[in-house]
Order: C-alpha cells, then sequence, then structure tokens
C-alpha cells in the first residue's frame, strides 16, 4: 500500500520523536536530584518529618544573631514569625550581614536547627530574593 520512501520516512520521523522524548525525560529526571527547593522557616516548623536531603531556607538574617568564632558562624533566620538556628563553616559572603536576606543551603538536623554547607548571598545589599520576597509580604 505504502511505497518504502514513505515507510523509511515514517520510521526516521518515528525514531527522531522516540529519540527526543527519551532525551526530555533524562534530562528531567537528572534535575530532580539536583534541584533544591526554597523554604521559610514557617514551611520548616509546618513539616511532619525531617528529611535527610539537601534543601534551602530562606530569609532574614535576625539583627544581633551573628556570631563568628574562628571558622564558624551562628545566625538565625527569620521570616518574622518562625526562626531557625544556623550553623555554617566557612568564609560568608561580604553581603551578609544582620538584617539582610539571606539564603542557606545544608542539612536540616531538626526543626530549630541547620547545618549550612553554602551560604547564598550574590547580590546587592538592595536585592532580597523573590521568595523570601512574597514570603515576607505574605505575613
Amino acid at each position: 500500500m505504502y511505497g518504502r520512501k514513505v515507510k523509511l520516512r515514517f520510521f526516521f520521523v518515528l525514531l527522531v520523536l522516540l529519540t527526543l522524548v527519551l532525551s526530555v525525560f533524562v534530562i528531567l529526571k537528572s534535575l530532580e536530584e539536583n534541584v533544591v527547593y526554597f523554604q521559610s522557616p514557617t514551611e520548616i516548623k509546618a513539616l511532619s518529618e525531617i528529611e535527610k536531603k539537601k534543601i534551602r531556607i530562606g530569609g532574614m538574617v535576625k539583627i544581633k544573631s551573628i556570631s563568628m568564632k574562628t571558622k564558624e558562624i551562628k545566625f538565625i533566620i527569620t521570616d518574622f514569625e518562625n526562626e531557625i538556628n544556623v550553623i555554617y563553616s566557612g568564609v560568608v559572603p561580604n553581603l551578609f550581614t544582620e538584617g539582610k536576606g539571606v539564603v542557606a543551603e545544608g542539612y536540616l538536623k531538626d526543626k530549630n536547627f541547620f547545618l549550612a554547607t553554602k551560604i547564598l548571598a550574590k547580590h546587592d545589599e538592595n536585592y532580597m530574593p523573590p521568595e523570601v520576597k512574597a514570603a515576607l509580604e505574605e505575613k
């Protein structure tokens, strides 16, 4: 019924579509493992159980909460409703100060304690991450 050229084109188009679908699936699956979602201290308090995966917590650095020792920095992240204590070992960005927005990436030990592996504050002093701004506006 169909000629050889038509069958060959059909299989070629089918092969290209199958490859495209498979590529998109593999890309999305690999991103799923690497994407870290932002959460506020209030959302952390509402968790039913603590997961052992990497998360991001964002909010404002509470005024008069930064305590620096030799290689360890302790501070409190707040969304003006709830707070969470953070410990970080390493160098913080120059823009990390009290009363400014911050996003910390790391692991939650319990609902009140967070062990940060990275502090994200790569912005000018007037910038606030959109997630933090939206969370604060809700309050």
